[in-house]
């Protein structure tokens, strides 16, 4: 049986973004909507429990809002990104400070990666991707066909 090594999947012109910050990085995250407001109210947005709240009332932006991270919310965002639901995460995240829900932190990166969904972890990578030319316009993305792998593997077992 022949598999596609690639599936195609489109990101369209108008985003969905998860907007994700540990507890030291609201401030800082805060600051860059502000700073992007303008390219960000175009683009459907969501976040983590107290994270979407925030931006919601400090920026006006309406923002969909998931399980704090701790409850879960992390986990919904990578379960989004599986379904096709979410194009692009901005997740400023404390790389020094050990969170209760690291191993969920780790699966959303890893499903990120699996999905070639960018993500951004600081506020250079998210300045870079959102003043992408990509961002006004679709694009393609390939994600890898695990399904056609673990077929090629069981395939050689028999």
């Amino acid at each position: 049986m022949i598999y596609d090594e690639y599936i195609n999947f489109t990101i369209t012109k108008q985003k969905h973004i998860a907007l994700i910050a540990h507890d030291s990085k609201k401030d800082e995250m805060i600051d860059w909507i502000k700073e992007n407001k303008e390219i960000l109210q175009g683009h459907f947005l969501s976040g983590t429990g107290t994270t979407a709240r925030i931006i919601t009332e400090k920026t006006e932006l309406p923002v969909k809002g998931y399980n704090s991270g701790p409850l879960g919310g992390d986990q919904q965002i990578g379960a989004r990104i599986v379904e096709g639901k979410i194009d692009f995460v901005v997740f400023f995240w404390d790389p020094l400070e050990s969170q209760p829900h690291d191993p969920d932190v780790k699966a959303l990166l890893r499903i990120a990666v699996v999905y070639d969904i960018p993500i951004a972890n600081n506020r250079a990578t998210a300045d870079f991707l959102i003043n992408s030319r990509y961002m006004n316009e679709e694009y393609e993305r390939k994600v890898i066909n695990y399904n056609a792998i673990m077929h090629k593997r069981v395939e050689k077992l028999i």
